[in-house]
């Protein structure tokens, strides 16, 4: 995606957003099995929280979630206390559901109308860039704090930094953000996006600042 090319409210959603809605769960799929079991507790950028809690809400809102709201259906009150990681198997399961709410966004009628969050409404191709955003970030969250690295296209990089700085200041107001990190104006768009919701990308989640 290109300078030039349309910002998400401006294309035809699910032509122009789908497939960064597949490239992301694949490479989230793909950090989650790389997470070693001895890594749970480790620390996050997000400091009140270890793997093991990111992990559990990443899971839960980017596969249920992502599934459940395609479906304009509420998230049971099982899965959001389920602690996720105590399946051993937990990233072949996450993959295998993520695999269920890809499939159930591939329907371009799902992209149309409001989606009700039950204490608002929001359309369906508004939310949906912000659940890409989820997978990207969190799964950016995940490997840094596991000795990975998250790969993401420039074009689903232009996306979340869209979604970044239009939904940036309600995130903060749910202490979802923290204040925006200073990077030079010419670093890689998806380093833009991660300093722009309070992440500096050049810093480990155990805070060590990465020098090369």
């Amino acid at each position: 995606m290109s300078e030039n090319d349309p910002h998400p409210d401006e294309t035809n959603h699910h032509h122009d957003l789908y497939p960064y809605l597949v490239e992301c769960a694949a490479e989230a799929a793909r950090v989650a099995r790389g997470v070693e079991a001895t890594r749970l507790g480790d620390p996050t950028h997000c400091p009140d929280w270890d793997v093991r809690a990111m992990v559990n809400h990443w899971v839960l809102y980017t596969s249920h979630g992502l599934e459940h709201r395609a479906r304009r259906e509420q998230l049971p009150e099982e899965l959001t206390a389920r602690d996720f990681t105590a399946d051993p198997d937990w990233a072949r399961a996450y993959a295998v559901q993520l695999d269920r709410a890809v499939a159930a966004w591939a329907d371009p009628a799902v992209w149309e109308g409001d989606i009700d969050l039950g204490t608002a409404s929001m359309p369906a191709a508004e939310l949906a860039p912000m659940i890409i955003k989820e997978l990207a970030v969190h799964g950016w969250d995940v490997a840094t704090a596991t000795g990975q690295e998250y790969r993401v296209s420039d074009g689903a990089a232009r996306l979340v930094l869209d979604v970044v700085e239009k939904h940036g200041a309600l995130y903060r107001q749910y202490d979802g953000f923290a204040d925006p990190v200073p990077v030079p104006d010419d670093a890689p768009v998806f380093e833009r996006a991660l300093a722009a919701g309070g992440r500096d990308p050049r810093q480990t989640a155990a805070g060590k600042v990465d020098q090369s």
